[in-house]
């Protein structure tokens, strides 16, 4: 992948948005291997480039870049460039499904707070899968 194709692999990011740039840069990374936009061994850009394309600096995308190696989602090859792991798409699936997981449980707190019992909660549960599965469609 070369840097000018790689610069459409997030979507735009913001100091509005909730969540620190980098973390955001870090989700939208895993989002896009989780759902096979980037495969293992694919090169993603240079911190300049990404720096460049999304308006931050070059310590928020090195972050970024240095989070997801830790994670071993991506792995850098001094003088070459950084690339997409083997394990990338399985672990980016495994860390969204648990930010999933966390993001269910504060849902499902915030309704029994709101006064929902489980039968509600799983009603609108119940709908809300469906409201998305007639959009994906």
């Amino acid at each position: 992948m070369n840097d000018a194709s790689a610069r459409l692999i997030i979507a735009p990011i913001s100091p509005a948005a909730p969540g620190p740039l980098y973390r955001q840069i870090v989700t939208g990374i895993k989002r896009e291997i989780s759902e096979g936009r980037l495969a293992p061994g694919q090169a993603l850009p240079s911190f300049r480039v990404l720096a460049e394309d999304l308006l931050v600096s070059l310590i928020t995308v090195k972050r970024a870049y240095e989070e997801l190696e830790r994670d071993g989602i991506i792995y850098r090859k001094q003088g070459i460039g950084t690339f997409v792991s083997e394990e990338g798409a399985a672990r980016s699936q495994a860390a969204k499904q648990k930010e999933a997981e966390r993001l269910l449980r504060q849902g499902i707190g915030e309704a029994a707070e709101a006064g929902m019992n489980p039968r509600e909660i799983l009603n609108l549960t119940r709908r809300l899968i469906k409201d998305r599965g007639d959009r994906a469609t």
